[in-house]
């Protein structure tokens, strides 16, 4: 599962996402920034920066 947090892109922001993909949690992530953040033109290079933040979630696979 890959997580994005905001917060490490816009400085004070709570919002999060979690996918099974990448592209995904990107697709999420632009949608958010236009919306709550007012961002018109999403460059080649904000795209970057949203990948480089993408983290993996370990899942707890425990079972009792």
């Amino acid at each position: 599962m890959k997580k994005f947090q905001c917060g490490t892109l816009v400085p004070g922001c709570d919002w999060h996402t979690r996918a099974d993909d990448e592209a995904e949690v990107v697709r999420r992530t632009v949608e958010h920034l236009r919306i709550t953040h007012g961002e018109e033109v999403i460059r080649p290079s904000m795209i970057d920066h949203i990948k480089t933040r993408i983290t993996e979630e370990m899942q707890n696979s425990r079972t009792n």
